[in-house]
């Protein structure tokens, strides 16, 4: 039974059409958000549904509003429309999960695979948007009707980063690279933004979504689902459920003296089990 770590709170999370933005989104319904921003960029149909499923959460924890925006967190001009639909909604945003997030699919030692227009639209919607929908929520995450319904707490920033970004593997060399730049961003964006508003990040490991379908085919999602579960230390492939548990404590009230950490939640990925068992 989820607790009511968000009661009252005002949600915001982009990319929350499917996966872990949805599970985000649906987490903090049930543990008693009032309104949840779901951001989307191109899924429609798939945003409403979370709509769908987060007011359904929301309605034994007193119910939640759902407001759906379209979005590309890549553009500043969407960041700041974004931004505005939430507060014409609500008037303030205590909690920003920053989920959107792109990649592309490259064999690390092949560096003819990717090419400089890989890393800029990677760092433009992983890194640049990420810091252009704080910027565009900055005011509205420090007015007093928020810090009224915060009980005074400071609001949260979550920004999902990867364990990419953390040991340098993952889909390719451009994603892992812009997940550290943006680790290193949060902890500048902790310290510039206390005592009003924190700033974390959460570093997923594999999370079985249908991400890895439409990037690498079913045969090969399905191969990347097994040697996860088999490599990590607790043998498990994430869900967006699992991970969503890790995520949503970095910014409710349970975290409220925790700013600039990074939370790795990827099973034990980080240890390097898979090759401490192969030797």
């Amino acid at each position: 039974m989820a607790g009511r770590d968000f009661d009252g709170f005002v949600v915001l999370v982009t990319g929350a059409s499917t996966g872990l933005g949805r599970a985000i989104a649906v987490a903090v319904a049930e543990r008693g958000a009032a309104g949840v921003v779901v951001n989307y960029a191109r899924s429609a149909a798939e945003a409403e549904e979370t709509a769908r499923l987060v007011e359904a959460a929301g309605v034994h924890a007193g119910g939640c509003r759902a407001v759906l925006v379209q979005g590309d967190v890549a553009r500043d001009d969407d960041c700041r429309k974004i931004a505005a639909a939430a507060g014409e909604a609500f008037g303030r945003v205590d909690v920003l999960f920053n989920n959107a997030g792109t990649t592309t699919f490259a064999a690390h030692g092949d560096l003819d695979a990717v090419s400089a227009d890989d890393f800029q639209r990677l760092y433009a919607v992983n890194v640049v948007g990420a810091f252009q929908m704080v910027r565009a929520c900055r005011s509205l995450m420090e007015a007093e009707a928020g810090v009224a319904a915060r009980g005074g707490l400071a609001a949260a920033v979550v920004n999902t980063a990867s364990i990419a970004g953390v040991t340098g593997i993952g889909s390719s060399i451009p994603y892992a690279a812009s997940k550290g730049a943006m680790i290193t961003m949060t902890q500048s964006l902790a310290r510039a933004l206390a005592p009003a508003i924190r700033v974390n990040a959460i570093c997923p490991g594999f999370i079985d979504t249908p991400w890895f379908g439409k990037g690498l085919g079913e045969a090969g999602a399905e191969k990347v689902r097994a040697n996860a579960a088999a490599s990590t230390p607790l043998r498990a492939a994430s869900t967006p459920d699992d991970i969503a548990e890790a995520t949503v404590f970095l910014g409710g009230r349970a975290s409220r003296h925790v700013t600039g950490e990074t939370l790795l939640a990827d099973a034990g990925m980080h240890l390097g089990y898979a090759a401490r068992v192969a030797r």
